[in-house]
């Protein structure tokens, strides 16, 4: 039987400009006999962003406060407004509200600076995860996103497998981090950076040149953070334009050259990112990942499982 879940919306980031979006969102989560709460946040504005920085920043920080608690916490959308949060969340109190208990926050894309930053300053797994407008609101939705986030969601372990065309082989376990790779560079040297060694590192991006990709892999990769890593696994890059003048330079380019620069390897493969399919993935949480003849295997644990009701 279907577990119906008490999910509470934030919007710590900008504004819901496809409000059309949104409301199907809303009411296919509803379809779905799952329980909003919050709704009205999703019509707030302030210039570009969802709101005053008081109300988007009440969205994070009443979190701590919140009884009783929702089993998902989801991010409307992402765009750009959380950086200008991070000073003034109040990190300790929410992870002392959430320890322990079965509650997944959920978002991505610019939600990444909060997630790495609960992260950091906490150890608090989140879930780089589906959105209201971008997936749930999708027409038509997704029903391999729909499968991975309900899938991982119910379960204290998930595997996700995807082919990979490289051929190479690894096997490691370490901590599961990243997310989207702007959000993630622009935290370096920040209190909000994770200290992370023998992780395992998953990016992705939107509308982000070969080259400039490359160049804030070269920042980890100058910060010491990338060669520390046992693995990169390469999400979606899409939205880029490449001309005559690129002579061949692409993303598989700049891969190979940061994989021989650090000594780390690139699976590439998964889908994971600002696509229509994209699985969910904890972030913080224990992962095993195994990679041999074409075939990848990443294996998911320790993470809030949501008890809902069925």
């Amino acid at each position: 039987m279907p577990v119906s879940y008490r999910i509470r919306l934030i919007a710590p980031s900008g504004y819901c400009h496809n409000q059309s979006a949104a409301a199907r969102g809303v009411a296919a989560l509803h379809a779905a006999g799952h329980r909003l709460e919050n709704s009205e946040i999703i019509h707030r504005r302030r210039q570009r962003f969802a709101g005053s920085e008081a109300e988007r920043l009440a969205d994070i920080n009443d979190i701590a406060t919140l009884s009783p608690l929702p089993d998902i916490l989801l991010a409307v959308r992402g765009g750009y407004g959380a950086s200008r949060l991070l000073g003034d969340i109040r990190y300790a109190d929410i992870a002392t509200r959430l320890t322990g208990e079965q509650v997944a926050l959920c978002g991505h894309s610019d939600f990444t600076a909060i997630q790495l930053a609960l992260l950091a300053q906490t150890g608090l797994v989140t879930f780089s995860a589906p959105m209201l407008a971008g997936n749930f609101g999708a027409e038509p939705i997704s029903d391999y996103t729909k499968d991975h986030f309900f899938g991982l969601l119910g379960q204290k372990s998930y595997t996700i497998h995807w082919p990979e065309n490289t051929q190479q082989s690894f096997h490691g376990a370490g901590t599961l981090w990243g997310g989207n790779l702007a959000m993630l560079t622009s935290l370096v040297g920040t209190p909000w950076m994770p200290d992370i060694s023998d992780g395992i590192l998953v990016i992705e991006d939107v509308n982000e040149h070969p080259f400039r990709v490359e160049r804030m892999l070269l920042q980890l990769y100058y910060t010491g953070i990338l060669q520390r890593q046992q693995a990169v696994i390469i999400g979606s890059f899409s939205g880029a334009t490449l001309s005559d003048y690129d002579q061949g330079y692409d993303f598989n380019t700049v891969w190979r050259y940061l994989s021989e620069l650090s000594g780390v390897p690139f699976i590439q493969g998964l889908k994971f990112g600002h696509e229509p399919e994209t699985v969910t993935l904890p972030i913080g949480a224990d992962a095993t990942l195994h990679c041999q003849q074409g075939e990848v295997a990443l294996t998911l644990s320790g993470y809030p499982v949501p008890q809902g009701q069925e």
